[in-house]
């Protein structure tokens, strides 16, 4: 995992928040780098979204976590996520090598594994209403109170989305995405941020009639 050093780092930094006066924001605090598809030289398109975001949120805590037993390990990679949730009796040894994907329940017990993290597990029924009360309110203590990346991921909308950040203003919320979904010869955070990769996005455009999952490291100290 060396290539992972000279990943694009915390490429949400010069980005305008959708209005210059929020009734609340809350964002990531600390050092994280973008983990998208191919990112260290495997091709994953079309299954490899939810490793990528562990990934994004491993780095987080590389940078920023003290972890119990005082030893650092940088992001697994695929194939050692892979091998974890069959150690762990999760998956059977078929998936090791295979492509499924994985959802915010297995980048529970990943980050868990690996970095005696715990992880709080929130559902989010469909429509706008739990979306836009209980999610929101839940990333807005997330971030103050560990700031650390999140994991989305539903059933119409499986696509894992990384959150670091949540806006809210009279008429609504936004969240601030990073996506994982991007393929492609390393760009600098400004193009990113161009093509939309790293984006805030309106939690009404999100679909609605999608259940969601949030998974939340817990990393605060007792």
């Amino acid at each position: 995992m060396k290539k992972m050093k000279t990943l694009p780092k915390n490429v949400h930094t010069g980005l305008p928040t959708p209005l210059a006066d929020p009734v609340k924001c809350s964002l990531i605090k600390g050092d994280y780098l973008y983990c998208y598809y191919g990112c260290d030289g495997q091709d994953d398109r079309g299954w490899g979204c939810g490793y990528r975001t562990i990934q994004t949120m491993a780095s987080w805590l590389c940078y920023n976590w003290t972890p119990p037993k005082g030893q650092h390990r940088p992001p697994p990679s695929l194939p050692e996520t892979q091998q974890a949730l069959v150690s762990m009796g999760d998956k059977p040894g078929s998936f090791s090598g295979s492509r499924e994907w994985i959802g915010t329940f297995e980048a529970s017990l990943v980050l868990d594994y690996f970095y005696d993290v715990p992880c709080k597990l929130v559902h989010i029924r469909g429509g706008g209403a739990e979306l836009e009360h209980v999610a929101v309110e839940e990333l807005h203590q997330h971030f103050q109170k560990h700031g650390c990346p999140v994991m989305m991921g539903g059933d119409r909308d499986n696509s894992s989305k990384g959150i670091i950040g949540v806006y809210t203003e009279e008429t609504g919320s936004h969240l601030l995405i990073v996506d994982p979904h991007y393929y492609g010869c390393q760009l600098e955070k400004e193009e990113l941020q161009k093509r939309g990769w790293v984006a805030w996005k309106r939690v009404s455009s999100l679909d609605q009639s999608s259940f969601y999952n949030l998974c939340m490291p817990q990393t605060a100290k007792k």
